[in-house]
């Protein structure tokens, strides 16, 4: 066969995920609903997978799921206020996934592993108290507490899963109900620590909050394991988030993907929140998961935050000390979460100018898995509410991502104010872009975007820059962008352009 006869195989379409909430989200039992109607749009505008909330019920209908009290009630259950969790019922919940499904878009589910939270009941146990700085230290001799750790579920009544909780499914716990004292307490019994596979900030950071589960017993390990063929079978969804897996054991955790994958089938994604700025351990951490695993780059949001607070900041050295400067197929990257919003414990604080340059870096460009953001598409809620960040236009970048950002990835980072790149398309998908950005005063750069776009007319689709450059017949082009600023630039008559701004 001649090369000319091979058949040229489609270029992938880029793939982006939304996370589908923010904090400040009101409890009204509403949001699945919301979600629904919502999904189409989405998908529209580039969005392939949404990351939803916790689903589980809570320790109340106001908390947002991470005050997790029954993995088996996704809103069906008269327990803790009422029978839907702050998102709505489980009802609601499989609408939203059919329709998700109906267009083509997947669902990744929060699953709280870690801890539980709301207890029906206190239970007598020993402990010792531990230094919160070290918690490999002990600061008491062994006495016996009443805490929180008796989950009967009464609601439910044993549907799905008989077991019921007790003091001896747990490691450890923070209240004594028998004198009022709030402390980090570590459960003793036969065999029991804390997990040895656990970051070991703190010493041992197997402790994050409420009563903290024990994966060395085996009943709570079976449980968990079995809640995930369940949770498959009520709802299929496309992928896991594993929240704070830093927390509890990575043997368990590698284990657990296994059994899905031998009971369910390969192919979920999973991506685990390890909120670590050490690059280092999160490598380690994708390595030791056979790279099944992927990681919420937190290094890159740090770097957006410094950059943007820091004048004159060297925009060329954004992705340095990054996760998806290391491992660019494992890297989820984003630029804000529920956590580091505003107000929140874990808040980076990026400025309003920087957030459409941070968006273009992780939408526009090869490398990574994007996450959006709810809170910049929708605006945030709460007692201190904001609008939706960069002028409205982060649903037009993710739908330039879906249409342009193909092909070869040329880099123009040479000028510590004023960085950019050109993205030449592929045989299937033509168009590419060229994008660049400013931190100062207005900036310019001659970029090449290949021979093919010779006598091109070029605009910015943002809008944000007015004028054309025309591409000269050598496949170059002089680039513009204003003060404090980024431009994407497209050819003026490249598939999709009616659709920019009308969603």
């Amino acid at each position: 066969m001649e090369p000319s006869e091979v058949k040229r195989q489609p270029t992938p379409a880029n793939a982006t995920m939304f996370q589908a909430f923010e904090w400040y989200i009101p409890a009204d039992q509403k949001h699945w609903l919301r979600l629904r109607e919502a999904v189409a749009g989405l998908h529209a505008t580039g969005i392939d997978n949404m990351w939803i909330p916790p689903a589980c019920k809570g320790s109340s209908q106001q908390g947002n799921g991470y005050d997790i009290y029954d993995l088996y009630d996704l809103g069906e259950f008269d327990q803790k206020g009422g029978v839907s969790t702050k998102w709505g019922t489980k009802e609601d919940l499989v609408q939203l996934v059919q329709r998700a499904n109906e267009v083509g878009a997947g669902i990744y589910f929060d699953a709280v592993l870690n801890q539980k939270a709301g207890a029906d009941r206190t239970e007598q146990c020993r402990v010792i108290e531990v230094d919160p700085n070290d918690r490999t230290k002990a600061i008491t001799d062994p006495y016996s507490i009443d805490g929180w750790l008796g989950f009967d579920f009464p609601g439910r009544g044993g549907r799905y899963s008989t077991l019921t909780y007790h003091w001896y499914h747990f490691s450890g716990t923070d209240y004594n109900n028998a004198n009022g004292k709030t402390a980090i307490y570590r459960i003793l019994g036969d065999g029991k620590d804390w997990s040895r596979f656990v970051d070991k900030e703190k010493g041992n950071y197997d402790y994050l909050m409420f009563a903290d589960l024990d994966y060395t017993h085996p009943e709570v390990e079976a449980d968990v394991k079995a809640w995930g063929e369940w949770l498959y079978s009520q709802v299929p969804i496309k992928g896991i988030r594993f929240d704070a897996i830093k927390h509890y054991s990575e043997e368990f955790l590698q284990s657990l993907v296994e059994h899905l994958d031998d009971r369910i089938g390969p192919g979920w994604f999973l991506v685990g929140e390890f909120w670590q700025d050490s690059l280092d351990a999160m490598t380690a951490y994708i390595r030791n998961l056979q790279h099944k695993f992927s990681l919420f780059d937190t290094p890159l949001v740090y770097n957006f935050s410094s950059i943007s607070n820091t004048e004159n900041a060297d925009l060329t050295k954004v992705f340095e000390g990054t996760l998806v400067g290391a491992e660019p197929v494992n890297a989820v990257t984003l630029v804000m979460n529920h956590d580091t919003q505003p107000y929140q414990a874990l808040a980076a604080d990026i400025q309003p100018f920087f957030k459409p340059l941070a968006y273009c870096l992780i939408l526009l460009r090869a490398e990574g898995y994007p996450c959006v953001f709810y809170g910049d598409v929708y605006g945030i809620q709460g007692t201190h509410p904001l609008p939706p960040s960069c002028g409205g236009k982060v649903p037009d970048l993710c739908l330039a991502r879906k249409l342009y950002a193909y092909g070869e990835q040329l880099d123009y980072f040479d000028f510590p104010q004023c960085i950019g790149w050109t993205r030449l398309g592929t045989w299937d998908r033509p168009s590419g872009l060229a994008c660049v950005m400013s931190n100062a005063g207005p900036n310019e750069k001659w970029m090449y975007v290949g021979r093919e776009h010779r006598e091109e007319v070029w605009t910015d689709i943002l809008g944000w820059k007015q004028g054309q450059v025309t591409i000269n017949d050598d496949g170059w082009g002089c680039f513009t962008c204003g003060a404090v600023s980024v431009a994407v630039w497209v050819n003026r008559l490249a598939e999709g352009r009616d659709q920019l701004g009308k969603l």
